[in-house]
């Protein structure tokens, strides 16, 4: 570890601590928001979840816009789908799926603009 990036003496602030621990959150919380971010680090399901901020979308079109195999987006869809990340519905034999909710849409805005910033 680099020095420059450490306090030169150990000296906890007493109030800060207890202020921040008063304020943290449930560890089982921070598992599960934890497991959305691996869910989130994936570039595939990153694309199928910007691809539906964009419309709602079938999975052969999915597949088509991303060119990939409909088995393989079935495969990453199911993830999506077991946290709450994309909901689907059946009309006939179709498949149609959209994003769960505005909160999917913001977190890829926000990590969009945070790099976008980074890379500038």
């Amino acid at each position: 570890m680099d020095e420059k990036d450490t306090c030169e003496i150990v000296c906890a602030h007493e109030e800060e601590v207890n202020f921040v621990k008063s304020k943290m959150l449930q560890d089982e919380l921070l598992f599960e928001v934890s497991d959305n971010f691996k869910v989130f680090g994936d570039s595939t399901r990153l694309k199928i979840l910007y691809a539906l901020s964009q419309r709602e979308l079938c999975v052969c079109d999915l597949a088509a816009a991303l060119e990939m195999n409909q088995s393989a987006i079935s495969h990453q869809l199911r993830v999506l789908r077991s946290k709450n990340l994309v909901k689907f519905k059946k009309v006939g034999k179709m498949a149609y799926y959209s994003l769960a909710d505005q909160h999917v849409v913001a977190l890829i805005e926000l990590c969009v603009e945070h790099t976008k910033e980074k890379l500038s």
